[in-house]
């Protein structure tokens, strides 16, 4: 599945929830889903009934979006999710949290998961010291997150730390002075602070 081009904002209303697409725009009143809640397309005001698999389908669909990761990417993780001790679903957004355009983003060193994405393959950041330019890289406990030096002065990244902070989950140690981060720890389901139902998730995929 090729990466979707359209409006981000339509993504939102179809999902029927903000999912933080569009950096600072999402958290003003310019947001579009806080003046036209409807789903997209013609149609779009007269809702349908959901069943069971449409339930499942949607939150898939919502989560793979808000993480901004593709179709194939997003089933490869439940793979790999499914594979590890534990609760699948708990496991699935852990990995997710744990890539790399994730943990930029949640630097603060973008305003949407999506320009976090595009700043790791232009090759702003390092891990542990070596050139990252793979947005799906999965950090691990004591990994160090750093943005390059020739690029600490670039007004961009100062602007970004500049706008209203966000809040930094406590399993980054997040040092705004050197534009880095260390990984703590892995992140737990309860640091995930977007209503996601991953057992609906598992359910789709389980079938």
């Amino acid at each position: 599945m090729a990466n979707y081009t359209g409006p981000s904002c339509r993504q939102c209303r179809r999902e029927g929830t903000k999912l933080y697409l569009k950096g600072e725009r999402c958290t003003s009143g310019k947001c579009s889903i806080d003046h036209r809640s409807s789903l997209p397309g013609q149609h779009g005001a007269a809702r349908k009934k959901t069943g069971e698999y449409g339930r499942q389908l949607r939150e898939k669909q919502k989560t793979r979006r808000y993480y901004g990761v593709l179709e194939n990417q997003f089933k490869i993780s439940y793979e790999l999710a499914e594979r590890k001790e534990g609760m699948t679903g708990e496991n699935l957004l852990v990995l997710l949290e744990r890539r790399l355009d994730n943990v930029v983003y949640r630097m603060g060193l973008g305003s949407s998961r999506k320009e976090a994405r595009q700043l790791v393959r232009h090759g702003h950041f390092t891990l542990n010291g070596a050139k990252a330019t793979i947005p799906s890289m999965l950090v691990k406990a004591g990994d160090v997150v750093a943005l390059k030096e020739k690029s600490r002065e670039s007004a961009k990244f100062k602007a970004l730390l500049e706008e209203a902070p966000r809040i930094k989950p406590k399993w980054l140690d997040v040092n705004e002075t050197a534009m880095s981060a260390k990984v703590v720890a892995l992140p737990q389901r309860e640091d995930i602070d977007f209503d996601i139902d991953e057992q609906l998730i598992v359910e789709l995929y389980s079938k």
